[in-house]
């Protein structure tokens, strides 16, 4: 019994389209940089969105 590497989920896709599919992500696989981008390794960043902050802030708070 032969298993594909690749299968469709939902719909049907021919042999034809398969084998694109699998040429796109191969390449894309192949022309990815292999290091982990420098962004990665940098600390969060220190300010907030102020659309996620709290509703209330303490009368004493700076940022009011």
């Amino acid at each position: 019994m032969d298993i594909p590497d690749i299968r469709v989920e939902k719909g049907n896709a021919g042999p034809e389209e398969v084998a694109a599919v699998t040429a796109i992500l191969l390449a894309r696989a192949a022309s990815a940089p292999t290091e982990t981008p420098a962004h990665r390794n940098r600390p969060k960043a220190g300010w907030r969105r102020l659309e996620r902050t709290p509703g209330f802030r303490a009368p004493h708070s700076w940022q009011g």
